[in-house]
């Protein structure tokens, strides 16, 4: 089990990304396999704002076709999507206590990894280094590493 941040949806969306076809292939490969895997509401949130940014991409898509990228992925069998439960609030003051300096930017990261916690995920797919901040975390890099390995 694992979540896949928004840099690695990003990247398999954008073909003309110099990581388009790792990224791809390991969406790809969740999506035909058995094991779960896990976005949150946020990172899709994300995924939807970078990818529709004229200022990010020369010819953004529109919040149709970026849903529609998103839709087939979460349509996918193993996909799921991970939501707060009744201990979340317990699992920031948790989080919060192992990374003290969170603040700013790093706030979005941090719900990312409240989340997980909660839900007993330890490892994130990203290229995101921030995520190393946070030691209960196996951050693993797509371009380096395998989600199974």
């Amino acid at each position: 089990m694992f979540v896949v941040d928004t840099n690695v949806l990003l990247y398999a969306a954008d073909e003309t990304s110099e990581f388009h076809r790792p990224c791809r292939s390991l969406l790809e490969a969740s999506r035909a396999g058995p094991t779960p895997w896990f976005v949150t509401w946020g990172i899709a949130y994300e995924f939807l704002r970078v990818a529709t940014h004229p200022r990010v991409y020369a010819h953004p898509r529109s919040a149709s076709e970026a849903h529609g990228f998103l839709r087939a992925l979460l349509d996918s069998a193993s996909a799921r999507v991970l939501t707060p439960t009744d201990r979340h609030g317990e699992m920031l003051t948790a989080c919060l206590a192992d990374v003290p300096e969170a603040r700013g930017n790093l706030i979005h990261d941090l719900h990312t990894a409240v989340l997980m916690r909660e839900h007993g995920i330890s490892r994130i797919i990203t290229r995101d280094r921030d995520f190393h901040r946070f030691p209960f975390l196996d951050v693993v890099d797509p371009l380096r590493g395998s989600p199974a390995g």
